[in-house]
């Protein structure tokens, strides 16, 4: 017997690695810390929450028929490009196949062009590693390296469809001005690379803009210029933080315009917790609202992670199912020396999609590794995010 249960072990010990669970490793990086913590918080809610859920299913099939389960990695870049490209090149000398992430706009600019510019240029020493963001959303970043692909709304036609809706419904509207948070890679670029020019697009006229910085906790010289101006419409171009800030300004001055247009990335649980009431009736574009029975689960299964759902989360969440589709069709293998093997089959995988589901519908994919998103228009209304208008 003793012989018996001797051999039975050692065959178990030498099946051991045939036996062991395998693990596909997706790295998420993004903002914990720093007032845009909550958008990374929410991602790596979301990215937990997603995975649970393909786990439970089974797990990634790979290429030689077997499943793998998906283990996420989330790694704090605190909204700084010289972190986020610190955190990224410790990922890249990990098993991770590939990243989610980063949260801020400044980040990915700056991370992309530490990526091979173009796949196979062997004059190129870039990291050689696929990126799909979730957050970052100034306008045209994945152009910058071919590892690059983001599932991120277009802003300028958002808001160009939001300035030509309020046109048509408020043709006795005719002025605009800008709040804008400066120092912000997104939020700046919303304001002079989208609100603003689609404003003056659709036949209103601009009457300038005042400036803050994210950080700023004072906003009554601005608020006065704002006042000053006395616009129809105020288009603030700033994340929850300071946008709160600046609408309880505007509250203790008086200034009440019209329609008061948000930025997207404001379009959060975060808003409402900050300044609900001041926030009431802003509208804002938004590529996710829980308006079908996939949206509601998913920002269910969040919530239970401690992470809200929001165009970002949500994004990061559709992410997990869109790489699940590819691992699967490319083939990849999970074996530990395939791992940059398995990151260029992602990449090229990646690349091939022309349409992806989402929560909202369909989303077409551009050749410049982009989104083509769905989205509604959202206000805030008794301490909630209501969609106000669909305009496909």
């Amino acid at each position: 017997m003793k012989k018996l249960a001797l051999a039975v072990a050692l065959a178990f010990a030498a099946t051991g690695a045939w036996t062991q669970e395998k693990t596909i490793k997706i790295a998420g990086f993004g903002a914990k810390t720093g007032p845009l913590r909550l958008f990374g918080i929410n991602s790596h809610a979301a990215m937990d929450a997603a995975a649970e859920v393909i786990n439970s299913q089974g797990g990634i099939k790979l290429a030689d028929g077997t499943k793998a389960k998906i283990a996420i990695e989330f790694l704090d870049d605190a909204c700084n490009p010289e972190q986020g490209i610190n955190v990224v090149r410790r990922i890249t000398g990990t098993d991770a196949v590939v990243g989610i992430g980063p949260t801020c706009s400044n980040v990915a600019e700056s991370l992309f062009g530490t990526l091979q510019k173009k796949v196979d240029d062997k004059t190129d020493s870039g990291m050689q590693f696929p990126i799909f963001t979730d957050v970052a959303i100034k306008v045209g970043l994945a152009k910058i390296s071919e590892w690059a692909f983001r599932n991120v709304p277009n802003e300028v036609t958002m808001y160009s469809s939001v300035f030509y809706w309020l046109h048509k419904k408020y043709p006795e509207l005719k002025t605009v001005y800008g709040g804008v948070e400066e120092d912000f890679a997104h939020s700046r670029s919303t304001w002079y690379g989208s609100m603003k020019d689609r404003a003056q697009a659709n036949n209103f006229q601009v009457l300038g803009e005042t400036k803050w910085l994210l950080a700023d906790t004072n906003f009554a010289t601005q608020v006065r210029e704002m006042k000053k101006a006395n616009a129809d419409i105020i288009a603030i171009s700033a994340h929850p933080f300071s946008m709160c800030g600046a609408l309880k300004e505007m509250q203790r001055q008086g200034v009440k315009p019209k329609v008061l247009v948000g930025l997207t990335s404001s379009s959060t649980q975060e808003t409402m917790q900050g300044c609900a009431k001041q926030a009431e009736g802003i509208i804002i574009p938004t590529s996710f609202a829980p308006v079908s029975k996939e949206g509601r689960f998913a920002s269910e299964q969040t919530a239970k992670k401690k992470g809200a759902a929001d165009l970002h989360s949500m994004a990061a969440w559709e992410n997990l199912f869109i790489l699940q589709q590819v691992m699967e069709s490319e083939k990849i293998s999970g074996a530990k020396g395939d791992v940059q093997a398995d990151r260029r089959k992602i990449r090229d995988g990646l690349a091939k999609l022309k349409m992806t589901k989402g929560l909202l519908g369909d989303t077409k994919r551009t050749d410049d590794r982009e989104a083509d998103k769905p989205y509604v228009f959202v206000h805030a209304k008794g301490g909630n995010w209501v969609v106000l208008h669909n305009p496909l």
